[in-house]
């Protein structure tokens, strides 16, 4: 049986060498004089190559030519080089890696803060001697969980200020060890994943593939960090060889091997990969091409990335704030929270997200000089959203969606990713509503026009309320009778009552039937959006009017007076008006009882505010009672026992509550 051969996807050259090798190959075929600061790359090929074009090293800028290019490898330098750059003058293309980079911008940051830097990562490896260039503070490296277990009991670092990042190329599983082991330890934590995307897709990729292999061929230079790690990650799981030519290939032994699998570090050229291929499968003498074609892999990942191009993706990492994506090219996708969602309440990426999910996007922007794409689920989605939104305008589909922003003139709702523009005056069922009350609230709508070249909808919220409406009115009005109770909402106030939801139906509560009380506004009793409790005082069917009682006949004040008091009783009592007749007093809240002037002494009185004043209290005596017409005569003068009488002209019951009716408050 032929043995298989299967190349790795993400074999050969990162973004990040691939540019800092490309612009070193540009210069020295223009004929500038070019000096990199330490070997480019990892790879004795290459700079063997380089060197043939007039490429030279140098070990620091001292050394370098004032008439060339000083060129920064990908895997970037201290501060302090780049200071002595500028002091020396020199000419400079700086190739270090974006994601190398990034971790300067971390580690500068977090030291300025106070934070204590761990560093996951070799401490003799040029990358991680740039990182630690940019710490102003205390910073540690650990190469393995367990030197990270002792370093935060050696340093106390439980309760300190700590942030945690590492070297592009560390071994995904031992970051994932580190990672939990700090989270369990310190308590002021920040992780930064800064292993780099294409990194983990390698090395995830190399260990899922020697799984099902005889053998693993890993293509490389022997120095190359990243390089040993796949090997590292390889031979756990079957036979590995390292190979730096393909010369090495005819020392091996693989005509053994049923399925061999190929990956090649991320300092290995295109070229080298491509004569192993070709010497193993002369050596193999049957290979299956497309399992293993190379110009095939290449173009794959080389392949074109635009702007509104709709990809397919896996999530690789997810920060908080920040999802990278392997799109399958050698672009490293990312998609920032506000492109993921259009939720404002989601704050973090996981909510939503988790690594190694396939997820569909848009590119919105595409820098090829930094090898990154920047990516929009949230975009996406509208554009699939958009036609389902055309679909439920033909079909007349009501649709759930969140209300995300107040604007003027009306609000948004966002349903399928798609912001859907609905009117104020079709957001609530009447006009002058509240709209920020709908914020952040779950509504119905339906869509009631669309614009396919401009992606816009609007809606109407009023429109599935309404129809709800109409059918819970229909069947209030079947059951409704006087005296039903129902349990309503205060919508509105007039100045002459109360407008009442009954559930789809509202009720009139007049001014009157609020309180027993004489109120000037129904405010005093109600405010809009009050639950009360009402019961059907009258039903106009034709013009489906319904007018609402409220008061309680348990509250009737009369009731409590004819209950608690009786003619005859003395009482104390408060002046609440004074008339040319007499005052009203009032007995308890809602019953006034008039004090004739000829009631309030024993002697003449010839002017009632002579002798009191609102707000007096006084002890009278209750004369006469009439409940049904709610009147009460008070007598202070009954009270008044010894003295002598006094000649007034006395009026009769009857005269007095005619002053009360016609020249007064009284409503007593």
């Amino acid at each position: 049986m032929s043995a298989q051969i299967i190349l790795a996807k993400t074999a050969g050259f990162c973004f990040g060498v691939d540019r800092a090798v490309g612009k070193v190959y540009e210069l020295a075929e223009s004929g500038v004089k070019v000096c990199t600061l330490g070997p480019i790359i990892h790879n004795a090929n290459v700079v063997a190559d380089l060197e043939k074009k007039g490429v030279f090293i140098c070990c620091s800028p001292d050394q370098a030519p004032t008439d060339g290019v000083l060129i920064i490898r990908s895997h970037g330098v201290p501060q302090s080089v780049y200071d002595e750059i500028e002091r020396l003058g020199l000419r400079c293309e700086d190739c270090t890696c974006p994601f190398v980079a990034k971790i300067h911008q971390i580690a500068a940051e977090r030291s300025r803060r106070g934070d204590v830097l761990l560093i996951a990562g070799d401490p003799e490896h040029p990358e991680v001697v740039g990182i630690t260039g940019f710490c102003t503070g205390e910073h540690y490296v650990f190469s393995t969980p367990a030197q990270l277990e002792a370093l935060i009991t050696a340093h106390q670092l439980e309760q300190r200020p700590v942030s945690m990042c590492s070297q592009t190329t560390y071994h995904v599983g031992n970051w994932q060890q580190a990672k939990e082991i700090a989270a369990r330890r310190c308590q002021k934590l920040e992780i930064f994943d800064t292993v780099c995307g294409a990194t983990a897709s390698r090395q995830q990729e190399a260990e899922e593939l020697s799984r099902h292999c005889d053998l693993m061929v890993v293509v490389g230079d022997r120095h190359s960090s990243n390089t040993a790690k796949l090997r590292e990650v390889c031979e756990k799981n079957c036979r590995t060889i390292l190979l730096e030519t393909a010369q090495e290939m005819l020392q091996q032994d693989i005509l053994c091997a049923k399925i061999i699998g190929v990956t090649a570090g991320a300092s290995t050229p295109a070229r080298i990969i491509k004569e192993v291929l070709h010497t193993m499968s002369e050596l193999l003498n049957d290979v299956q091409g497309e399992e293993f074609s190379f110009e095939k892999a290449l173009e794959e990942s080389l392949k074109p990335v635009y702007i509104g191009q709709r990809v397919k993706g896996v999530i690789t990492s997810v920060a908080p704030n920040e999802v990278t994506v392997d799109i399958g090219t050698k672009h490293t996708g990312f998609i920032p929270l506000s492109e993921l969602t259009s939720d404002s309440t989601v704050s973090s990426c996981d909510q939503l997200v988790a690594k190694d999910e396939e997820i569909n996007v848009i590119v919105m922007r595409v820098n090829d000089q930094e090898g990154t794409a920047l990516l929009s689920k949230k975009r996406y989605d509208a554009i699939e959203g958009f036609d389902k939104i055309m679909k439920a305008e033909e079909e007349g589909t009501v649709l759930e969606g969140v209300v995300t922003d107040v604007i003027k003139g009306g609000v948004l709702v966002t349903v399928h990713g798609v912001k859907v523009f609905v009117p104020a005056s079709l957001a609530t069922l009447r006009r002058g509503e509240d709209l920020q009350a709908l914020k952040g609230q779950q509504v119905e709508f339906k869509i009631i026009e669309t614009n396919e070249r401009r992606a816009r909808a609007i809606g109407s919220i009023k429109a599935v309320l309404v129809e709800k409406n109409k059918a819970i009115a229909e069947a209030f009005w079947n059951s409704v009778e006087i005296g039903k109770v129902y349990s309503g909402v205060v919508k509105s106030l007039t100045s002459y009552g109360a407008f009442i939801d009954l559930g789809g139906v509202d009720g009139m509560a007049h001014i009157s039937e609020l309180s027993w009380k004489r109120i000037k506004h129904p405010s005093e009793v109600v405010k809009v959006g009050d639950t009360v409790e009402v019961y059907i005082k009258d039903i106009d069917f034709e013009n489906k009017k319904i007018s609402l009682g409220y008061k309680k006949e348990a509250d009737n004040p009369w009731n409590i007076f004819q209950a608690n008091y009786h003619v005859g009783d003395e009482v104390k009592a408060t002046i609440v008006s004074i008339t040319s007749f007499g005052a009203f007093a009032r007995i308890i809240d809602g019953v006034d009882g008039l004090i004739h002037i000829s009631q309030i002494s024993n002697e003449r009185v010839e002017k009632v505010a002579d002798v009191l004043k609102v707000g007096d209290v006084v002890d009278c005596k209750i004369t006469e009672a009439d409940i049904d017409r709610k009147r009460v005569s008070l007598s202070m003068r009954a009270l008044l026992e010894n003295q002598p009488r006094a000649e007034h002209s006395s009026r009769s019951m009857e005269d007095a509550v005619v002053y009360s009716t016609e020249d007064s408050d009284f409503e007593g």
